[in-house]
């Protein structure tokens, strides 16, 4: 008899980490908590009430104002973030937001703040979280982590069509400078950098569709599960 179980997804940008995860949560029927929309909601809100991130006092009374969390999409049951009760989740994919979350992320009261919030998120177990650091210190024990990685170009490629859809004013060495920057200070952080947790599968994504990765994640799910 299976049980329900934490699987984590970590690794750099456009990795296609919230595809897989959103494809898991589905076959499993598990919910899917996308770690890096909180971030670029909190990111949101710093931007629109003109809060100086450099100001730890200011920081941690802006976050005191800050209630996030998901709900269902009504037509395509895909998890959507809600922002002090706004739903926020295309608002939170502009470019200008993607320059600024990274800095802010690496807030340690933001970390903290977002980090009890997912962890209260997955008491239950039954979730699918991805993000930068979910297996190494937001669910150091849970029982499948995934680190997903692919080259460079082709991840590059990828945000550049995501972005091109909605922005078709974006240029594309806009958007590898933007990816590389953050690749840099999600890496390079003082509060839990992204690195590959010891007992995670490496997943390179660089030549598998969509449904390749799902096929081999759901293999890697049957062990813990059972």
């Amino acid at each position: 008899m299976s049980h329900n179980i934490i699987i984590t997804i970590d690794g750099w940008s456009s990795c296609g980490k919230s595809t897989l995860a959103k494809q898991l949560a589905k076959k499993l029927g598990y919910t899917y908590i996308d770690s890096g929309a909180m971030y670029r909601a909190i990111t949101l809100y710093f931007l629109r009430n003109h809060i100086d991130w450099t100001d730890d006092a200011e920081v941690a009374e802006a976050l005191k104002n800050i209630v996030l969390h998901f709900e269902p999409n009504s037509k395509t049951g895909d998890s959507e973030i809600y922002l002090n009760d706004e739903n926020v989740e295309y608002l939170i994919r502009d470019l200008i937001i993607a320059d600024k979350v990274s800095d802010i992320a690496a807030i340690a009261a933001v970390r903290t703040f977002a980090v009890a919030q997912q962890q209260k998120m997955g008491a239950k177990k039954g979730i699918v979280m991805d993000g930068r650091d979910i297996g190494t210190t937001v669910f150091p024990t849970a029982e499948l982590k995934i680190f997903m990685t692919a080259d460079i170009a082709i991840r590059v490629e990828r945000r550049f069509k995501e972005m091109y859809d909605k922005n078709p004013n974006v240029r594309l060495d806009e958007v590898k400078h933007n990816l590389e920057m953050r690749d840099y200070i999600d890496s390079h952080r003082e509060v839990s950098p992204l690195k590959k947790a010891d007992d995670a599968i490496i997943l390179n994504n660089s030549n598998l569709t969509m449904e390749e990765q799902l096929a081999l994640a759901l293999e890697w799910v049957k062990k813990p599960m059972a």
